[in-house]
């Protein structure tokens, strides 16, 4: 039968007042808001594609620190670039994805506390003469562009030198290198170690340059004053200290991480 007009508004207030005490807006789960993360998931072994799932160290290190902060979390995978534009844009509610936190990148974006230190590295034939950084003069170099990698080659070679190679991801540098393309790669430790460990084959192997690549710390990354930066930061204070942190640092790298080194970088 049909309802009258008034019997009708009766009805659809009651509807959506059921709706809104069951959480139907879709923004939380359980009582919990579900933020919006954004990765370039081509960084093995941070974050990087499994079977159509986005897996990697950050990846579960940010599992972790969602559950202890009281939230959830929709991954998606946009690519580098796209992920610096959707923060700034407050199109998403934060990034993870090996970012670097330096000075630049602070004057537009707010960062969390460090949870990992890297420094770049060289990836080179095994029958490379390139022995330092500075051997890198006269050779091709690979970078993701965007990166710190491109940035301390262009300390050593001049910025935007013709032998300085920009790939969209790292994936696509080592490629390069791979095919002849290039002589070496500058990228993060962790990533070019792992990717000689896991390709034997490949014949590479790597250069490290303490004099020339500094240390550097890894940061989730939000939009200029978010009100999440510090819930993060408590949540990624406590799975360091409760042994969260190592236990998934172990399971992807297999050994114990410096925790002095990252707490006192935690400290300034």
């Amino acid at each position: 039968m049909k309802l009258s007009k008034s019997i009708l508004s009766i009805v659809v207030v009651g509807l959506l007042a059921i709706l809104a005490a069951c959480g139907g807006s879709g923004n939380s789960t359980g009582g919990k808001e579900k933020l919006e993360i954004v990765t370039d998931a081509a960084y093995a072994p941070f974050e990087y594609m499994d079977k159509g799932t986005i897996t990697g160290f950050d990846i579960d290190l940010m599992n972790a620190v969602l559950e202890e902060a009281g939230y959830e979390g929709d991954f998606k995978n946009i690519g580098w670039d796209p992920l610096f534009a959707e923060i700034q844009g407050e199109k998403a509610d934060l990034a993870i994805s090996a970012i670097t936190i330096n000075e630049e990148r602070k004057e537009s974006f707010d960062f969390s506390t460090p949870y990992f230190e890297s420094t770049n590295m060289i990836l080179v034939p095994e029958d490379s003469d390139i022995k330092s950084a500075e051997d890198l003069k006269g050779k091709k170099v690979a970078v993701q562009n965007g990166t710190t990698g491109q940035a301390a080659v262009e300390k050593i070679l001049g910025k935007n030198h013709k032998n300085i190679k920009k790939f969209e991801n790292n994936t696509l540098a080592i490629m390069e290198l791979v095919q002849g393309g290039a002589d070496a790669v500058v990228a993060d430790n962790t990533v070019v170690i792992e990717y000689a460990k896991n390709n034997p084959d490949k014949k590479l192997k790597t250069v490290k340059d303490e004099n020339n690549f500094d240390s550097e710390f890894y940061g989730v990354m939000f939009p200029k004053g978010s009100d999440l930066k510090a819930d993060f930061d408590k949540a990624i204070k406590t799975v360091i200290e409760n042994g969260t942190y190592s236990e998934i640092y172990k399971e992807w790298f297999g050994d114990e991480p410096d925790l002095e080194a990252l707490k006192k970088q935690m400290e300034k």
